[in-house]
Order: C-alpha cells, then structure tokens, then sequence
C-alpha cells in the first residue's frame, strides 16, 4: 500500500483502500449472478444508465459512456436488435432522437437488480450471524455519510 498522506491517520488510507477492494469484489459478484443474456459490458452498463437516468439521446449516452459517437451507434444497434432499447424523436429536436428501455429492457434490469439482491440476502443470510448482520447494517449506516459529505 502506499504511503500515508500527510495529516491522515494510517486508519483512513487503508480504510479508502478496502472499502474500494471490497465495492469491486461486490460488483463482479453482482455481474455473475444474473444471466446477461451475452450482452457486453458497454451494452449493460448503457441499460443501467438509462434505467437510472432515463431516456438520452446517442450523443449524451457516447458521452456519458466515454466512448466514440460509432462505438455507441454499434452499441446501441445490437440493444435495439434485442429489444431491450425503443428509440423516438426527441420532441426539442426533431433531428435527433431519443433511446430509453423498452419494456423488455425495463424488465431484464428489474430481473438483474432483483438477482443481485437475492443472492446478496441469501449470502448474508447463509454466512453470517444476526449479530454479524447488525455490525454489517452499522457499518453502512456510517459508510453512507461517505455519500452525503
């Protein structure tokens, strides 16, 4: 690891460094239990973006994706050819148009969100003492503040 900043504890550094670890280790884990259905990384994290964020048009979405306009227009093409995705003029620009989830794409994300958090509470369930549990729903609390700070 590396050295300590000046004026911070030796606490903190590797506390920034395991909660970072661990949220990766979590994150794969999340990927692994649902069926992606042989979508890419790029293809799933579009899905979850405009799950989030609502519908966008290529150009915001190639953006906020940091990819090429093409790499989005490819992206987005394999998306609309399984249905996940419907596309519409935007109604500022009608030279533009605007993607959002289909239906399908809406109920593939809920699947995925609804696996993760299966298999999360049966880990947690299986794996851990109530009293591990209750340490665990503790540290969140506090990990949240992160969020707010």
């Amino acid at each position: 690891m590396a050295e300590t900043p000046r004026g911070m504890s030796a606490s903190a550094v590797r506390a920034a460094h395991e909660i970072r670890v661990v949220i990766g280790r979590l994150r794969r884990r999340f990927k692994e239990t649902y069926d992606n259905e042989q979508l890419t990384p790029s293809q799933t994290s579009v899905l979850s973006r405009l799950s989030k964020e609502g519908p966008a048009s290529a150009s915001a979405l190639a953006a906020a994706e940091r990819v090429r306009p093409q790499s989005m227009a490819a992206t987005l093409s394999v998306l609309d050819e399984r249905g996940l995705i419907r596309r519409r003029p935007d109604p500022d620009d009608g030279r533009r148009q605007l993607v959002s989830l289909s239906e399908t794409g809406g109920a593939f994300m809920a699947d995925k969100r609804r696996a993760g958090e299966e298999w999360l509470a049966r880990s947690l369930e299986t794996g851990y003492t109530e009293a591990e549990r209750q340490t665990i729903l503790e540290a969140l609390a506090l990990l949240d503040r992160l969020t707010r700070a």
